[in-house]
């Protein structure tokens, strides 16, 4: 093992396991999180609609997602999902809110989700399950994955914006 498989080991395990942890909070209600129910309703009051489609895709997404970064497998597109999250928190969650944790900004959103990009760019090295298969991603398929993550969450955001407004115009 070299000292950038180590690196890259120590990020996705940082990463990847802060993402499944947030899903988990979302999916199942552990360490004080709002169970699937609860992030139903999170998700109708943040207007994302339908609310149950997004809460589930969104909770799926950090908890497969997570793991996936976590402990490597088929990394880029575990990258490219969390990628598409981030997109959403950062974009139509915290951004209105300036850029400091502390007042509910972007901040810890946009660290995740450039941690999973650099990890969707180059990958997790050989302490991963796709180093121990041989699985190899070309540059090329990296880039397009991660370049189809971010159009994925910026047309969630633009399908949610168009359905929940009335009558399907967008809403002001």
């Amino acid at each position: 093992m070299t000292i950038s498989d180590l690196a890259l080991l120590m990020l996705g395990l940082t990463v990847g396991l802060t993402f499944a942890a947030h899903g988990a909070q979302k999916a199942f209600g552990w360490w004080g999180g709002p169970g699937l129910g609860g992030w139903q309703a999170a998700m109708d009051h943040m207007g994302f609609r339908p609310a149950r489609l997004f809460a589930v895709v969104s909770m799926l997404a950090e908890l497969a997602g997570g793991l996936g970064l976590a402990v490597g497998f088929l990394t880029p597109v575990a990258a490219a999902i969390l990628v598409a999250q981030s997109t959403v928190i950062i974009l139509h969650v915290h951004l209105p809110k300036g850029f400091w944790s502390a007042k509910g900004g972007f901040e810890f959103a946009l660290q995740l989700g450039v941690g999973a990009l650099v990890l969707g760019l180059v990958g997790r090295g050989a302490t991963s399950v796709d180093g121990a298969l041989g699985l190899a991603f070309s540059s090329t398929a990296r880039i397009e994955l991660l370049l189809a993550g971010l159009l994925a969450g910026l047309a969630s955001i633009v399908i949610s914006r168009l359905a929940s407004s009335p009558a399907g115009h967008p809403a002001h």
